[in-house]
């Protein structure tokens, strides 16, 4: 069992750069991650979960000061978007910058970004850097809750897997692409459509 602690946070960003697989707690569910410009990682990751390279893993980030090196076309709709609802249940489609590199699936040109409203989260991203980070649990399984859940899921596959307590679970985050003039709503989750209409989502 790992806790939270600083040298937790050590180890786990040591197997992150290893190109290993780690399970962490974020705000709604546990999450399994891999270091998003090891192609090799993220093929392990999504190899661990039963899941194809046509549904990339989203890359979770500590804080706004990440996302300049990752996207491009950062309009004034999507920064009002990040302004209200980062931290939070919102993930942002944009393009990718074309210097990334990343190879996270087979939908080359955009990156699905969020920041979790999770302190603990947050941490562990502040030391790795961005993360792809999926739910952890078998495609066909619901979303692990616990680090015990996560381990008997994915345990095999799992380097480490840090300790957070029980996690609310609820709905998966609203997911809207911001690639165009006018923000798409792709999945409706957790933040509803009536919370993003101020800003131009339809």
């Amino acid at each position: 069992m790992v806790l939270w602690d600083p040298l937790a946070l050590v180890e786990a960003t040591e197997a992150i750069r290893a190109g290993q697989l780690i399970a962490f707690p974020t705000d709604t569910v546990f999450g399994v991650a891999a270091d998003p410009s090891n192609p090799q990682a993220v093929a392990r990751l999504l190899e661990a979960k039963g899941r194809g390279r046509v549904m990339p893993p989203p890359v979770l980030i500590a804080d706004v000061s990440q996302l300049e090196p990752l996207v491009t076309g950062l309009n004034s709709v999507a920064q009002g978007l990040v302004d209200r609802h980062w931290p939070g249940a919102l993930t942002l489609v944009f393009r990718v910058h074309p210097d990334l590199g990343w190879d996270l699936g087979d939908r080359p040109g955009t990156i699905a970004v969020r920041q979790p409203d999770h302190d603990l989260a947050r941490a562990l991203l502040r030391q790795t850097g961005p993360l792809a980070v999926s739910s952890a649990n078998l495609t066909t399984k619901p979303p692990a809750l616990t680090a015990q859940e996560a381990r008997e899921q994915l345990g095999a596959s799992l380097a480490i897997v840090l300790e957070g307590g029980q996690r609310p679970g609820g709905q998966a985050s609203t997911v809207v692409d911001v690639t165009g003039g006018t923000p798409i709503m792709l999945r409706e989750g957790a933040l509803g459509r009536d919370a993003l209409l101020g800003v131009g989502a339809t």
